[in-house]
């Protein structure tokens, strides 16, 4: 049997679905009602302050980026030329597992640590100044986060369509393709493109809003209000199509878990339809949920996405995780038995779907306070709220099939 993701599988909720889906709707329906009744005024709006904290030194920052540069060229060079069977390769768990998957709670707890560790920005560094290119062109401001968002959905589709993609050579090959067209972006654009067009970078920096670890008001990094952080994410053009495609891109990988869909057995071209739909769907939706204030509630879907995505990867993260730790340690697979508790794993899934829309009710509530006359902000919020509670039962429903 193929599996659903690059590599390894998931495990849905070990818990009765009716019951998971009731609660879920109830609890994210309260918590727009508490905070619709207590919260008059915009509490996360303006400077984003906190406790300063040292910056990363410079030769701390060099030495971690060279180190995952080596690090990427040995899976390059081996998923190329090692065995070409997965247990036997750790290419494809290391580009699925411990990038893909373990860049989401590393963000969660650390900030936006793709940004301080992406060997990309090194590797651009040394052929700009090997090519002697000192004046990087403009970026242009009306790309914003599309690049980000074409190359993600590149990517899910990769992990999620074709039938080799836990090849190692095929994982080999996207990763080389990957740091040739982004590299030679950020030589003509500079740094600031991995920012804006760098998929893994951007997944890692929104998902870092939700950090209480970030940058304050005055560029200093320092310990935040998380939803300091999120309000503070820059609006601009590509940010609702990239969390679409985000968003969309699990539920799709949900969905195809679900064995009723794997009985269909679809041939690839429909499968990419539906993903490109499904993300699709998502950002129709969300715009029209929200109207003219789409864009500058964007950031608000964070939470939805980020939460979803720790629910829905717990288990690929909890035991293909160390397997693909030794892979790269030269350990045998055979060795590593990690199996997280079912009462553990429904516990972070139901918690991490849960928290992340509570969060995101907040956090909507609040921008719209800011944003929305007095006679409006209830009614304006409805369509969101609404949308939100579907986006929350969708999401246990998913892990509930699957």
């Amino acid at each position: 049997m193929i599996p659903a993701h690059g590599i390894g599988g998931v495990e849905g909720l070990p818990l009765d679905g009716e019951l998971v889906l009731q609660t879920g709707g109830v609890v994210v329906l309260m918590s727009f009602l508490a905070v619709a009744l207590l919260w008059r005024t915009p509490r996360f709006s303006g400077p984003v302050g906190g406790r300063a904290l040292p910056e990363v030194p410079p030769g701390v920052r060099l030495g971690v980026r060279a180190v995952l540069l080596v690090l990427a060229g040995y899976v390059v060079a081996v998923g190329f030329l090692g065995p070409q069977d997965p247990d036997a390769n750790p290419a494809p768990r290391a580009l699925y597992v411990l990038l893909w998957v373990g860049v989401v709670p590393a963000s969660l707890l650390l900030g936006p640590v793709w940004r301080v560790a992406n060997p990309l920005r090194l590797l651009a560094e040394i052929v700009a100044a090997a090519l002697r290119r000192t004046t990087p062109a403009p970026l242009p401001a009306r790309l914003g986060y599309w690049p980000g968002a074409a190359w993600l959905l590149a990517f899910v589709w990769l992990e999620l369509v074709p039938t080799g993609r836990d090849t190692p050579a095929v994982v080999a090959g996207a990763l080389l393709g990957y740091a040739v067209a982004q590299v030679a972006a950020g030589v003509r654009y500079g740094p600031e493109w991995f920012a804006r067009g760098d998929a893994f970078e951007v997944y890692s920096t929104l998902t870092a809003a939700l950090s209480p670890f970030g940058r304050l008001d005055d560029g200093r990094p320092g310990l935040r209000n998380p939803f300091r952080g999120l309000a503070a994410v820059p609006v601009e053009p590509g940010l609702v199509a990239f969390l679409a495609v985000w968003w969309g891109s699990t539920v799709f990988d949900g969905l195809t878990g679900w064995t009723g869909w794997r009985a269909l057995a679809l041939p690839a071209a429909l499968d990419t339809a539906v993903l490109v739909a499904t993300a699709l769907v998502v950002g129709v939706l969300y715009r029209l949920a929200t109207g003219r204030l789409g864009g500058r509630l964007a950031s608000t879907l964070v939470p939805i996405a980020a939460g979803y995505t720790v629910a829905h990867y717990a288990t690929l993260l909890l035991v293909e995780g160390p397997r693909g730790l030794a892979q790269l340690t030269g350990q045998p697979l055979g060795a590593v038995t990690a199996v997280p508790a079912p009462g553990l794993l429904a516990g972070i899934q139901i918690g991490a779907v849960l928290v992340g829309h509570v969060v995101a009710v907040v956090a909507a509530h609040d921008r719209s306070v800011e944003l929305l006359p007095v006679e409006r902000r209830l009614a304006d919020q409805v369509p969101l709220v609404l949308l939100m509670v579907a986006y929350t039962m969708a999401g246990l429903f998913l892990l509930v099939i699957s």
